[in-house]
């Protein structure tokens, strides 16, 4: 029960940094602003209506002693005249007659509480009162010898505005608060989002040269950090491209010089095998070299991805591939054309290579574009896919380069995917073959 209602409380709680510093800033302030407006909203209005009430029912008992003690009619004229002008009271007398209904009990209510306490205590004879005569009066009924005097007054003479007033004050103070306190935590998010993104960007190999350290100390040391690490990646990068070109030189010259000497050979069973390992020593050189370089030196670009694939696909069927494509929807995206291009181009080949018919499906996916390879070859045991994505792994063991390849190509394709923040996924395609889903993020 415990663990299900701290998972409850914690899906209420706001997710992003922003809304949680927000509740962890504002929380303890308006808990003390409503504590405070509670004890004074609850003293104020208790003393202002008792001292309100008091002063209401001491008039009233003032009209009638007075009407006790002068029962003439012109003393009934003045203090009539007189209670109007100056206690805001308008005074109905009606002679032998009875009060009908009478109050005996506290009703519920802070005002009608007080006012009743205060009647009780200065008059004591039967009355009734109806605070909600009208918008604007209430009205007094008392009981006295001779009939039943009606006093109205204005609800103003019980009910003090300033109470509101300061609630109201109270409640726009919060609010203007509240507003800065959001303008300010947002400029300190701000900088925390600029981090996020341009880390975002760089995984994804957009350029992210224009990103500078802002905002907290904190946040100023993370962004010094990112920066420091995208340097280091960049040389290390560099620095491995540079030894394998320079390991491709150095290997490409003996190879040069193998090919001489065996092109001055005359043809023979041996010499024959050794221009074909040659041959096989070169593909493997480049395509060692294609793999180490990855995405170096190449920058990303607004892209079409239809075209991009309408444009490999042409390729393949020009080479006597049976490809169906079907783009659901095209999208610009922010990548590295011709690592893409390499990453489609090397499972199609190897679709190409295992299988006679290839389905290509295309569209977007939530925040995700899919490219999802469907062939009708013998797929690959499950034990087996994640073997396939390391270097030189390959499934056909004869190592014959013409039927098994290098053992590059789905390393070349995964490398490619995650250059770009995506991935590649192996499935059991419907038609029993293999499924290759290319799953590429939409930058933001």
């Amino acid at each position: 029960m415990g663990s299900e209602q701290n998972g409850r409380i914690k899906s209420l709680m706001p997710t992003g940094l922003l809304g949680r510093s927000l509740l962890i800033l504002m929380t303890p302030m308006l808990l003390l602003q409503i504590v405070t407006v509670l004890i004074f909203f609850e003293r104020h209005w208790d003393t202002v209506a008792r001292q309100l009430s008091r002063g209401l029912a001491g008039d009233v008992v003032f009209v009638i002693d007075y009407l006790g003690q002068y029962p003439d009619p012109e003393h009934y004229e003045w203090i009539q005249t007189s209670a109007r002008a100056r206690m805001q009271l308008d005074i109905v007398y009606e002679p032998d007659a009875i009060l009908k209904r009478q109050i005996t009990e506290p009703p519920l209510g802070l005002v009608s509480e007080e006012l009743f306490n205060a009647l009780d205590e200065r008059l004591q004879r039967p009355f009734f009162f109806d605070l909600e005569l009208d918008d604007r009066q209430l009205e007094i009924r008392v009981q006295t010898k001779e009939g039943v005097l009606s006093i109205i007054a204005p609800r103003k003479r019980l009910y003090n505005s300033t109470t509101y007033i300061f609630f109201m004050w109270i409640a726009g103070s919060a609010l203007i608060l509240y507003g800065v306190a959001v303008i300010f935590m947002r400029n300190q998010v701000r900088p925390i989002r600029r981090l996020a993104k341009a880390a975002d960007q760089f995984g994804r190999g957009v350029d992210v040269e224009d990103f500078k350290p802002e905002g907290a100390a904190e946040v100023r040391m993370a962004a010094t950090s990112f920066m420091s690490m995208r340097d280091r990646i960049g040389r290390h990068l560099s620095q491995r491209t540079a030894l394998l070109a320079g390991v491709s030189h150095d290997l490409r010259t003996p190879l040069t010089r193998m090919k001489l000497e065996l092109a001055m050979q005359q043809s023979s069973p041996g010499v024959d095998a050794l221009k074909q390992d040659v041959v096989d020593m070169e593909r493997m050189v480049d395509a060692y070299l294609a793999f180490a370089r990855g995405e170096e030196g190449e920058k990303a670009v607004l892209t079409d991805i239809g075209k991009l694939l309408t444009d490999q696909v042409g390729e393949a069927l020009r080479d006597g591939q049976q490809i169906d494509l079907h783009i659901e929807d095209s999208l610009e995206m922010e990548l590295r054309p011709q690592s893409v291009k390499r990453c489609v181009a090397n499972i199609m080949s190897n679709a190409g290579r295992y299988a006679n018919n290839l389905s290509v499906r295309a569209g977007r996916r939530g925040q995700d574009y899919e490219i999802i390879f469907d062939d009708d070859g013998p797929g690959i045991p499950v034990d087996k896919r994640e073997e396939v994505f390391k270097p030189f792994y390959r499934l056909e063991e004869s190592r014959n380069q013409a039927t098994g390849g290098v053992g590059l190509g789905m390393t070349i394709a995964r490398d490619s995917a995650r250059g770009h923040g995506g991935e590649v996924l192996l499935e059991d395609a419907p038609g029993g073959g293999l499924r290759v889903r290319l799953v590429l993020p939409i930058g933001h």
